[in-house]
């Protein structure tokens, strides 16, 4: 393997996880958003309604968080797989992200449903 393919290799296997961390903590700020959106609802003072449209759309963006994070896994899986053919396999540590983990709900229920 020639230099400039394990520098590139390295530095798209920092970067990719530079990524899921960063989508990773973008949904964790979403959930303390919503955690505390919701405690301050539970104010006696406020309308047990005050926020919905706030909590739906905060909902929708984390949905939207995650299967960012899911396409970033996909990434990663497929650099994986480029790294196995041009870096030689000499990277270290194989990335093994399951079929699972990557996979929708929606898209995953045929294949339950034939097996």
């Amino acid at each position: 393997m020639t230099d400039r393919i394990k520098t590139d290799a390295h530095n798209l296997r920092k970067l990719i996880r530079e990524a899921e961390a960063l989508a990773d903590e973008s949904i964790i700020a979403m959930a303390r958003l919503k955690q505390a959106m919701l405690a301050a609802r539970q104010n006696p003072e406020v309308e047990v309604h005050t926020g919905q449209r706030a909590l739906m759309r905060l909902t929708e963006a984390e949905s939207q968080a995650l299967a960012m994070s899911t396409n970033l896994l996909r990434v990663h899986a497929e650099l994986s797989k480029l790294a196995e053919v041009h870096a030689g396999g000499d990277m270290g540590e194989k990335t093994v992200i399951p079929r699972e983990a990557v996979t929708t709900t929606r898209s995953a229920e045929p294949a339950m449903m034939s097996a």
